[in-house]
């Protein structure tokens, strides 16, 4: 009998089911698109800028800064925000509360690139000559960086003074050229599974000299290689720049080394922001 009733119970609500009614819809805001126009580019650039939650212009509040190249909502932009976002939540803590600044691309091999003689060197890794129609710009792309655009993020938003940027691949290849020509523009730099191949390593072999000058503040680094068995000339130019900053980057410079296995050139970034951020930032207790 008991089996019946309910049986009867479950028909009965079955039959009055009616179709959700949609009452009202919004969007979800994550962030904010602002297209900027770059005289030292010559064009246009989409920046996407992600605010921490209880940001407000009018406080005295000041927020670090995170720089991201391959920063396009169909790149790394939501991909990152989504591991800021959740790491700052009050109960984990492990991040310092930060806005993002993601650089939208129009020619990252253009972009993030410096210039060479030729291109003989890339079938090595895979391309070939015909892959770089536009190369060689990084000189231009940097000069952006610091002339425009730092100083665009920190006269319109509450910035502290405390600058990371993130680079993976060809942006791997140009956070690194930041770092030893340039390394007073940040604080913290991410690279991961760095294109140091560009220009038969030509980075790597000037990096000594380059870490000889002398800079006036810390600088951290963190070095994330992906798996060696996909590919080896990224992973052996990976553990080289470990080894370079390691013994020329002097005593003011911190670098952490990860070489994650599990991951190939395409899924590391998850893995590799998560972890160079629990290296890169002090510990900070959890509110909850």
């Amino acid at each position: 009998m008991p089996l019946v009733l309910v049986a009867a119970l479950t028909t009965g609500y079955a039959q009055k089911a009616q179709p959700l009614k949609v009452i009202n819809t919004k969007p979800l805001v994550l962030a904010t698109t602002e297209e900027v126009q770059s005289a030292v580019l010559g064009e246009k650039r989409v920046l996407n800028i992600y605010l921490p939650e209880g940001y407000k212009k009018e406080d005295t509040t000041k927020y670090p800064v995170v720089y991201l190249l391959d920063g396009g909502a169909e790149e790394d932009f939501v991909h990152v925000v989504g591991l800021i976002r959740y790491n700052t939540q009050p109960w984990i803590n492990r991040f310092p509360r930060s806005i993002v600044v993601g650089i939208e691309n129009t020619n990252r091999r253009k972009d993030f690139t410096f210039a060479v003689p030729n291109l003989d060197f890339v079938t090595r890794i895979g391309y070939k000559p015909e892959h770089f129609p536009a190369y060689g710009g990084s000189a231009r792309f940097i000069s952006f960086l610091k002339e425009e655009l730092q100083p665009y993020i920190n006269s319109h938003y509450n910035t502290s003074g405390q600058r990371t940027i993130i680079g993976e691949s060809l942006a791997g290849l140009m956070a690194t050229e930041i770092l030893l020509k340039h390394r007073e523009l940040f604080d913290n730099y991410i690279i991961m599974s760095p294109s140091l191949w560009w220009g038969k390593e030509s980075l790597l072999a000037e990096a000594p000299a380059l870490l000889k000058k002398s800079l006036d503040k810390d600088i951290k680094v963190y070095i994330g290689a992906c798996s060696k068995d996909e590919d080896k000339i990224m992973y052996d130019d990976a553990v080289a720049l470990d080894e370079t900053l390691k013994k020329y980057g002097g005593s003011r410079m911190k670098v952490y080394y990860d070489y994650l296995p599990g991951e190939i050139h395409a899924t590391i970034i998850h893995q590799a922001v998560y972890s160079a951020f629990r290296l890169l930032y002090p510990h900070t207790e959890t509110q909850y």
